[in-house]
């Protein structure tokens, strides 16, 4: 299969890992802290309409619908395994959510649907074709003041950084990230872009990036 062929890729890269994803996180990606500051930098406004794109087991998804009741919040993503772990987690928060299946590079949504488009730890996940076509999935589903806000791998700060990125490329789609090439991606799919926010943790520094349709 060649590096342009789509493939889906499951949370931390192998089936078997999934449970585990959860917890991977608490302990090695400051999470709680980075997708807060992703929600607050959303200015999420009463009755929007918010998709977070490729969920997971739906920390995100469920954060943002506590920190905005009055939205309706959908979740996507391509793995069943992990949306039974989200809806079991939304339910057990008391949180209204629809999650559906679905891949981020052929979202089964009209186009304008969306008000705000959240996505944490994804990109890296996909070929740079299929950041491409996501992208312009994207740009499509949002209405024309629509923002995207992304978190994900950026580029890395420091030794420490630097180092780990050189180990992660061996297991991750992560070159575009690690080469600063996610910005232009953004203005290709016709996004203006600004960094909102870098942090660095155990596994690499994680920049947000915030592209406005308008």
């Amino acid at each position: 299969m060649s590096q342009h062929e789509s493939k889906y890729v499951p949370a931390l890269s192998f089936r078997v890992l999934t449970p585990l994803y959860d917890t991977f996180f608490k302990l090695t990606m400051r999470e709680e802290m980075f997708k807060r500051c992703l929600v607050q930098e959303a200015v999420i406004q009463p009755g929007q309409r918010v998709l977070d794109l490729g969920c997971g087991t739906g920390t995100l998804t469920v954060m943002i619908k506590k920190a905005h009741p009055s939205s309706e919040v959908t979740g996507i993503d391509g793995d069943p395994q992990v949306l039974e772990i989200a809806r079991r987690k939304a339910g057990e928060a008391g949180a209204s959510i629809r999650f559906d299946e679905g891949m981020a590079y052929k979202l089964p949504y009209p186009d304008n649907s969306f008000d705000r488009v959240l996505s944490s730890m994804v990109f890296h996940h996909l070929t740079t074709k299929d950041k491409e076509r996501t992208l312009s999935e994207i740009y499509r589903v949002l209405k024309p003041d629509g923002e995207l806000h992304l978190a994900d791998f950026g580029e890395p700060k420091g030794l420490y950084a630097k180092s780990v990125s050189w180990v992660m490329r061996r297991f991750e789609r992560v070159d575009d990230n690690i080469n600063g090439r996610i910005p232009e991606m953004f203005r290709k799919a016709k996004f203006s872009v600004a960094k909102t926010f870098e942090l660095l943790t155990l596994v690499g520094t994680l920049a947000l990036l915030r592209g406005s349709k308008s």
